[in-house]
């Protein structure tokens, strides 16, 4: 006869399994989790932009109020005819009535066109980043569960999608459909080439897990195959699908600036910092401050949602959420 576990390996055993169990990590590893996030400096530091570009995005309106100039509003008296449009002053016509000077040609407020671009980046990107995780969660749980038929023509899908030249069709698209709705455009054809990416990984995780014993269970109890699916198998891919999400969003950044820089995003006079990074390129060499200013508000919100992926991938591995 077996021996019988001792209390010592019965609450060891009973510890381990209240703090994994078969649907997920238990909320005092989130909680750890979180805390470890807390004390990462380059974690807190990257959070912190991008919350801010989040409220400059959201308070939009009220910001350019205090500020004094819409994003759409010229100022001629801001501009030099006689030179080509060139700002007045210094810096491109920085002042106490335009913070981050003017756009030369045209004299439009550079601050307020970068808070309103901030809302465009960030309604595409996370719209993005929402459709994507959404459609390769679910295609990638379907595949991997229910395998045969399904799988084969899931998988195919998604291989075909990711051979294709995503960018050369982006733009070939958008430049043959209308100006209307261009932000909705935007969000689907970058959806429908990214969430292959997603489901692939949720795919081979969910082959893993089908074979796990509360699965097992919970198909002897009676669940059916989409209850399995949702209930028991995605909470457990909740790490995986958080650190994917994390990284995509700046692609997705990156990818709506650089199809705006070409002409085939935002429709002017939409304020898109692609675009105005595009129009800075000609007066780069008398006016650099049009320049570096959209480009570093971009660089640093796709430097900081790289590091927070990172990070959040590193912490997640080593001790977080997964142990």
């Amino acid at each position: 006869m077996a021996a019988l576990p001792t209390s010592l390996e019965a609450e060891g055993r009973s510890e381990d399994s209240a703090a994994l169990g078969p649907d997920g990590p238990r909320p005092h590893r989130v909680r750890r989790f979180l805390a470890a996030l807390r004390r990462d400096v380059p974690t807190v530091l990257s959070a912190a932009y991008i919350v801010l570009v989040i409220l400059m995005a959201i308070f939009a309106p009220l910001i350019v109020k205090l500020s004094g100039w819409g994003p759409y509003e010229f100022d001629q008296s801001a501009i030099d005819p006689s030179l080509g449009g060139l700002p007045l002053g210094t810096g491109g016509g920085i002042s106490g009535e335009h913070w981050f000077g003017v756009e030369p040609g045209n004299g439009r407020d550079i601050f307020a066109r970068i808070v309103y671009g901030a809302r465009i980046s960030m309604t595409i990107a996370l719209s993005a980043t929402l459709l994507t995780s959404a459609l390769g969660v679910v295609f990638g749980l379907l595949s991997g569960y229910f395998g045969g038929m399904v799988d084969a023509i899931i998988s195919r899908l998604m291989e075909f999608l990711m051979a294709f030249p995503a960018l050369i069709f982006m733009i070939a698209v958008l430049s043959a459909l209308p100006a209307e709705n261009r932000q909705v455009l935007l969000v689907l054809v970058i959806s429908i080439f990214g969430w292959p990416y997603l489901a692939r990984i949720v795919r081979a995780q969910t082959l893993s897990l089908k074979e796990h014993e509360f699965v097992e269970s919970a198909r002897a109890s009676g669940a059916t195959g989409l209850q399995i699916v949702f209930r028991e198998i995605l909470p457990n891919l909740a790490p995986t699908i958080i650190v994917m999400t994390t990284l995509a969003i700046p692609g997705y950044v990156g990818t709506e600036a650089g199809l705006s820089f070409l002409g085939v995003g935002v429709v002017p006079p939409t304020p898109s910092w692609g675009q105005m990074i595009a129009n800075s390129v000609t007066w780069y060499a008398v006016d650099p401050v049009y320049f570096l200013i959209p480009s570093a508000f971009l660089f640093l919100l796709v430097f900081s949602f790289t590091v927070l992926g990172d990070r959040v991938k590193v912490l997640s591995e080593s001790g977080g959420i997964r142990s």
